[in-house]
């Protein structure tokens, strides 16, 4: 199972997110996602809700606490990001919080121009 990471800025439409979700997932055929996982401050993001829902996943929050613990096996780094957040990269960060203990990421950080995603595992 896999853990599909996403951010975007506010009022992205789903659409966008779907797309960069889809040709993320193009790259690790066969590969069955449990969940979109982003960090609990976009609650209430419409775009994040209605890709979620079309892509037929549940949509996880995550608390700042979880993704600080994987802050430091994030391979992206966005100035933006550290200042509004404290982390390296929403959707990196969680995507290793959403596979859990040990994971690591198959997709590092992709963006569109309103979003971003990654893909990560917990290894077998």
């Amino acid at each position: 199972m896999i853990a599909i990471g996403a951010g975007c800025r506010k009022g992205c439409p789903a659409d966008e997110i779907i797309a960069l979700i889809r040709a993320a997932l193009e790259t690790v055929p066969g590969e069955q996602a449990q969940g979109l996982f982003t960090i609990d401050q976009k609650r209430g993001e419409p775009g994040l809700e209605q890709a979620a829902a079309a892509l037929d996943l549940p949509l996880v929050f995550v608390g700042q606490a979880a993704l600080q613990n994987v802050a430091a096996d994030a391979t992206f780094y966005s100035h933006r990001i550290e200042d509004m957040y404290g982390l390296p990269s929403i959707a990196e960060t969680a995507a290793l919080a959403g596979a859990g203990d040990g994971a690591v990421l198959l997709v590092t950080r992709r963006a569109s121009a309103r979003a971003t995603c990654a893909i990560a595992r917990t290894p077998a």
